[in-house]
């Protein structure tokens, strides 16, 4: 029994010390797991900010990128605004295509489509612009190239109607010449006081009171353009007063336009010179003054001259 007694109390350091030594075994092992712990703790919170890190900068450059795409849209809308045109075909289009970017704008600022995709529209209504520029431009070429061939056939037309109007002038002057022309030209109208005697013949005198009738001559001249054939001559009296003296011995004699004349006389005219008499019979008796004598072929006086009667 006291060797039962003694026993432990032999073995009690030994105890002690293998005691102290699991503690401290016991310590390590705990201080190694808290180490690891740590250690994974800490790799784990590296990882997670360098994923935060990089999400961060995922958000800001995605953020940059809408900012940019909005940017260029707005741009493309301007560059839309200022397209010009006069066909309304493709005005209708262009307003079609700037109310599509106003929608891609809307995207863009609500994030919740893909940037990817709306830079692929976008880059189809870039492409779109571009077609309309180079029409555009193609139609501009066009007009001005219109507006020159206008210009160009303007003048030609102005000049094409300057010179017609040259040549109406030219052939109504040709044909005011042409009428002059065939109006006829007398000479040596010689007009003179005529009685008549007993015996029938014809008596010049210069005295007023024995004067019956005014006998004209006169040479017609030659005339090729004239008319030829019957042509009807007048001879217009004015009395010393200025009045025309009427025929005494006939109807009354009428020109061209029921103008009165003093007498008349029918021609057979052939173009060539000829000599020809127009006797004219007054209604009163021959007053002393100056009478003057007009030959007229249709409405032109073609000679004239004076008689004067003492």
């Amino acid at each position: 029994m006291w060797g039962f007694r003694h026993a432990p109390m032999r073995s009690g350091p030994i105890v002690a010390l293998i005691h102290n030594m699991e503690q401290r075994s016991t310590y390590l092992i705990i201080i190694a797991v808290l180490f690891c712990t740590a250690g994974y703790l800490g790799f784990k919170v590296s990882q997670q900010g360098t994923t935060i890190e990089a999400q961060t900068g995922e958000l800001n450059a995605g953020e940059i990128e809408r900012q940019s795409l909005e940017l260029d849209l707005q741009k493309l809308r301007f560059s839309y605004d200022t397209l010009q045109t006069e066909n309304s075909l493709m005005m209708a289009e262009m307003s079609a295509q700037r109310s599509e970017i106003e929608g891609l704008i809307r995207k863009v600022k609500d994030r919740n489509y893909s940037v990817s995709k709306l830079k692929k529209e976008t880059e189809t209504l870039r492409k779109i612009m571009q077609g309309y520029v180079v029409t555009i431009d193609s139609l501009n070429q066009a007009n001005i190239a219109l507006q020159e061939e206008r210009d160009a056939m303007a003048a030609e037309v102005s000049t094409v109607r300057e010179r017609n109007q040259a040549l109406q002038q030219k052939q109504s002057d040709m044909e005011e010449v042409i009428e002059a022309g065939r109006v006829l030209q007398a000479m040596d109208l010689n007009p003179m006081a005529i009685r008549v005697t007993s015996t029938g013949s014809q008596r010049e005198t210069s005295r007023a009171k024995r004067a019956e009738m005014i006998k004209t001559c006169f040479t017609l001249l030659e005339n090729r353009i004239a008319e030829k054939g019957s042509r009807t001559l007048f001879l217009e009296v004015l009395d010393p007063d200025g009045q025309l003296m009427p025929p005494g011995d006939r109807a009354p004699v009428a020109m061209s336009g029921g103008v009165p004349a003093s007498a008349a006389r029918v021609l057979d005219y052939a173009g060539e010179q000829m000599e020809a008499c127009i006797f004219f019979t007054a209604s009163r008796p021959f007053e002393p003054g100056v009478y003057t004598v007009h030959l007229v072929d249709g409405d032109n006086r073609i000679a004239t001259t004076d008689l004067i009667l003492r």
